[in-house]
């Protein structure tokens, strides 16, 4: 598979960016993030792909990584992925063709099935395995989106 045309990666938090992980104290809910997909998206920035994060839930603490890494698209809260990147899309004239939905299970599909491309965490749900484009060999939150971001820069030249 090959990534030359991808213009916006849109990317599940829980599972994809984390390890799935939540991790519940007094001030609320906390999540590890990779310093390592952390880089890969930047990279993915500066080259100009657009960067969104797409999750069902919504939490201070992926508003702050999104803040950290300089990423403005942010569906969290989204109940609907597929609706919600095929909005970000249109909202960036960009064709669907030319997204890359990375997810890690089965509520990822509907947006997967949307989206010109897809990607997944080695650990991701059989079936969203399945369907994927590309599987990551590394494990969401431990570097399966710095792959793909990998690949993508490397599929554009950079």
């Amino acid at each position: 598979m090959r990534f030359t045309n991808v213009k916006l990666f849109a990317v599940d938090v829980d599972g994809t960016l984390t390890d799935g992980r939540l991790l519940y104290g007094p001030s609320g809910v906390s999540q590890a993030f990779s310093a390592k997909d952390g880089a890969g998206i930047m990279r993915l920035l500066e080259n100009g792909v657009e960067v969104a994060f797409v999750s069902f839930r919504d939490f201070a603490c992926t508003r702050r990584r999104a803040s950290d890494l300089g990423v403005k698209l942010l569906c969290l809260g989204s109940l609907d992925k597929a609706a919600s990147v095929k909005e970000l899309a249109e909202h960036l004239d960009i064709p669907m063709a030319s997204v890359l939905f990375m997810g890690d299970d089965r509520k990822d599909i509907p947006a997967m099935e949307v989206s010109g491309m897809s990607a997944c965490p080695r650990d991701a749900a059989v079936e969203v395995r399945d369907i994927c484009s590309v599987v990551a060999d590394s494990s969401g939150g431990a570097g399966a989106v710095r792959e793909i971001a990998e690949l993508i820069l490397e599929d554009s030249g950079e």
